[in-house]
Formats: structure tokens, C-alpha cells, sequence
């Protein structure tokens, strides 16, 4: 019988059917952060069990840690705890940490696929809804809950019920403008922010396979958006090249075997999935969103849709509450609005080619003295790379902050956020209400369109001159 990649990533980690339309899932990495994960490892500590596999652990602080220069894990006080805590548990069972300014350190998402601790076939959880990132390499990588992650780090296994398998199939030719964070976003606006629930995504079709990995990686994190917990993409020599040589990657023959098996890892042709959807990406311009949900997106320079053009009673009323929040009428371009800050960084968009993107944008120009702007690279190896190369001096003659790596603005739980009232664009994944800050107003965009926006002081169309 033909089988999905979702098929065949779920057998080879079924270990026996747990009732009740579950089975017992073996989970080959477990991922920590400074929230999340410091809360399971105290939890473990308090039932008195331990982490029999401390060497498939791996731990960073990252989302509770201040990204100022010079900045120490005391620098934000209230989340110095978290750190301390994950840093005590990791000590007690012999987790491996890559701490606060460490050659390995990073936002977790980031950090997890340069070390190769991510691999294609592995399945992977972390108590984070964004650890579907991990899947542009082929891995089943899904979040979960502080009490299932304590589950899994006492017995490296979880009690799941298999969801249902979903393709996405992007063709086309991307167009000047566009990139893999435009297209998902599309995506979601297309479809739906709950269009995937339930679902593992499949991204496939000649547009994905034509990206680098690094943007695959972008175009699965906003898989959770799309209401899936899971996004993965077929691996192939694109990303074996990419893993190559990698830290936790195998070596030798085992390297040799390993790709091996990594090339089976695909959808059979015949394959039948529950929804299989599909989008011309040829039709993509860059996309902005304008309300509270990442699918209140539009081209930048179409219309604000209006409440009225809804598609029932209660998205009229959604939509009509995004637009009084975030300040805006229907009926205009995104295009033209003015922004007040602009944050280049988060699990999204923070590795080296968003960096890079952003950089060729700025190099020579200057922010608009009305924007605070902030580049906050994803990991300590991103930020050292990019200093290297001279990027961060690119963004300093600019104007913009260049600071330590961590969540920073994406999620504002780090005593740094959007002042109530300004108006932000952000190449992050969620543009909820409160979501950088109380009464913050976000706008989600690429890499691209932040740095353009940030230099013009207003949101623009990367196509035109700004």
C-alpha cells in the first residue's frame, strides 16, 4: 500500500497501539528552553524521576534572557529564575546545555538544526508550539506541554494519536519581491488559520524542493499557524549537503548509511492524503499582515479588506475588532502606512540568509530617525558569522541596534516589548493581541519588506523604489 511521508515517519516510531485511537510514540530528541523546559525538569525533580537518556537532551535558555548588549541571564530579573532553574536541572541529570554566550547557544529552533541535532527521520519535541521548524529537514518535530515533556524526559516516549496527512503543493516560479515566509503567509490567508488542524502539513512541489534549507526551515514554522502542530518536507541532496559535517551529524559509514535510509523518506506517488491543497506561487507578491491573526494577510499593495466582505457573522465581527486594534480602515494599501519600530529576528527569520537578505537592503541607507530598529540574530553562531562577514556594521551605520541572540520581541516575555500604541513590523510568526507587548500593533512581513520598511519609515513594496 503506498504511504505518506507522514506514514512512514509515524511507523518507524510506533512502539505498540496505547488504546483509545493512540499509539506509544518513541521521541529520538528532546528540546529545553528557559520556560518550558525548566518547568518539566523541576516537575520531573518533584515525582522523583529521572532522565534515563540524558545524552538524546539538549538544553538553551532563549526565551525568558534579555538580547541588550553585554546582556548576562540576571540582565531581565524575572526570567533569571528560569534560566537558574534550567541550568540546575540540566547539571543534576547531565543534559547538555549550550548557555549564554557558548559556541552553540541560540533560540532553540535555530540553534537545534546548525548543530545537527535535528536530523531528517528523527522525531523531535520541545515544549514549544514552533518546534515544527525542525521538520524543512525531514524530521517529525511537533511541541508539547510542560507535563508531556516531563513524560517524555522520564520515559522517551509519548501516548499520540496520529493525525490526519495534509499536502500543501506549491508550484510556480517565485516571483521579484517574494520569499518562503510570503508564500506561507499566503498560505495561511488562503486557507486558513485553522485549515490544518489536526493535520501534519506536507510542503512539496517544485517550488518547495527549489528552496534552500534555510527557508524551508522558515516556511515550517508557520506550519503551527496554519493550525497543524506538525509541517515537515521531504529531505533530499539539498539538505544532506546542508547537515554535512554538522556537530551531533553521523560521520563515516554512518553517515554513508543514514542518507541512505534518508532518501526513502518521501511520499510513495501514489500516496492519498486526507486534503491535499495546492498554490501557484507565481501569483505571490510580498505579503503583510494588517489585523491579529497571521491570516489577516494581504499583498502589500492590495486593499484592507472590509467586515462587510467577511465570509460570515462572526469573521465580520473578528475582522472589525483587528482593524479597530490595530488602527487601521479598510479600503487602503498596507503599503504607505507608517511604522514606529522593526524587528528583524525569532525562530522565523533569524538565521544567516534573513541577516544577509536584510543587510543588501539596508548597506548604505539609513533608518528613518522615526523607527526603532532591532536585529536580533538567532544564535550565537548566526551572530558571529554575521560579524564576520561585516553585517553587523551594516545594520549599525543604519541606525539599527545589534544585540545578543534570543526571542527578544516575538514574544515580549523577556522585558522587552512594543510600546503600547506603536506600530511594529516584525518578521516573527504571530501578530496576536499582546503578543510584543500590551497594545502593541504588529505586522508580520519578511526579512525584505522589514528592513525596506524601517529605512523608507513607512511599510513598502520591496518592487518599487523607496
Amino acid at each position: 500500500m503506498a504511504k505518506t511521508l507522514l506514514d512512514k515517519l509515524w511507523q518507524a516510531h510506533r512502539i505498540a497501539s496505547a488504546g483509545g485511537g493512540r499509539d506509544l510514540i518513541h521521541i529520538d530528541r528532546i528540546l529545553l528552553h528557559d520556560l518550558s523546559g525548566a518547568r518539566a525538569l523541576a516537575e520531573v525533580a518533584e515525582k522523583g524521576h529521572s532522565v534515563p537518556h540524558p545524552e538524546l537532551v539538549f538544553a538553551t535558555p532563549d526565551h525568558g534572557v534579555s538580547t541588550a548588549p553585554g546582556r548576562t541571564a540576571e540582565t531581565f530579573p524575572a526570567g533569571a529564575l528560569g534560566v537558574a532553574m534550567l541550568r540546575e536541572g540540566a547539571r543534576r541529570h547531565g543534559i547538555r546545555l549550550f548557555d549564554l554566550g557558548e559556541d552553540g547557544h541560540g533560540i532553540v529552533h535555530v540553534m537545534a538544526p546548525e548543530l545537527g541535532l535535528a536530523l531528517p527521520g528523527l522525531s523531535i519535541i520541545c515544549g514549544d508550539s514552533h518546534t515544527c521548524t525542525q521538520g524543512g529537514l525531514g524530521a517529525l518535530a511537533f511541541g508539547v506541554g510542560s507535563s508531556e515533556l516531563a513524560h517524555a524526559l522520564a520515559t522517551q516516549t509519548l501516548r499520540l494519536a496520529k493525525p490526519r496527512a495534509m499536502r500543501v503543493r506549491c508550484d510556480g516560479r517565485f516571483v521579484r519581491g517574494t520569499t518562503a515566509k510570503d508564500v506561507v503567509l499566503a498560505a495561511i490567508g488562503r486557507f486558513g488559520a485553522g485549515s490544518g488542524a489536526g493535520c501534519a502539513i506536507e510542503w512539496a512541489g517544485e517550488a518547495v524542493v527549489a528552496l534552500p534549507v534555510e527557508a524551508r526551515l522558515t516556511l515550517c514554522n508557520l506550519s503551527i499557524e496554519m493550525g497543524a502542530r506538525i509541517g515537515f518536507i521531504a529531505p533530499d541532496e539539498t539538505v544532506f549537503a546542508w547537515i554535512a559535517g554538522r556537530d551531533f551529524a553521523p560521520r563515516g559509514a554512518a553517515w554513508d548509511e543514514a542518507v541512505t535510509a534518508w532518501r526513502a523518506l518521501r511520499s510513495d506517488e501514489e500516496a492519498l492524503f486526507d486534503l491535499d491543497l495546492s498554490l501557484d506561487i507565481s501569483t505571490i507578491g510580498p505579503q503583510v499582515t494588517w489585523g491579529t491573526s497571521p491570516e489577516h494577510v494581504i499583498a502589500v499593495d492590495r486593499p484592507i479588506p472590509s467586515p462587510d466582505q467577511a465570509p460570515d457573522a462572526t469573521q465580520r465581527e473578528a475582522w472589525a475588532a483587528a482593524l479597530a486594534y490595530q488602527g487601521l480602515e479598510p479600503g487602503r494599501p498596507l503599503e504607505g502606512i507608517r511604522v514606529d519600530w522593526v524587528f528583524i529576528g525569532s525562530c522565523t527569520n533569524a538565521r544567516l540568509s534573513d541577516l544577509r537578505e536584510a543587510a543588501a537592503i539596508v548597506a548604505g541607507r539609513t533608518v528613518d530617525p522615526r523607527v526603532t530598529a532591532w536585529v536580533v540574530p538567532g544564535s550565537e553562531r548566526v551572530k558571529r558569522a554575521a560579524e564576520a562577514e561585516g553585517l553587523d556594521r551594516i545594520f549599525r551605520d543604519a541606525g539599527f541596534s545589534w544585540r545578543e541572540p534570543g526571542c527578544s520581541l516575538c514574544v515580549a516575555a523577556n522585558g522587552e516589548a512594543v510600546p503600547p500604541g506603536a506600530r511594529c513590523l516584525s518578521t516573527s510568526n504571530r501578530n496576536f493581541i499582546g503578543r510584543q507587548g500590551r497594545g502593541a500593533r504588529t505586522h508580520l512581513a519578511s526579512p525584505a519588506t522589514a528592513a525596506a520598511s524601517a529605512i523608507a519609515g513607512r511599510i513598502v513594496d520591496i518592487r518599487k523604489p523607496f
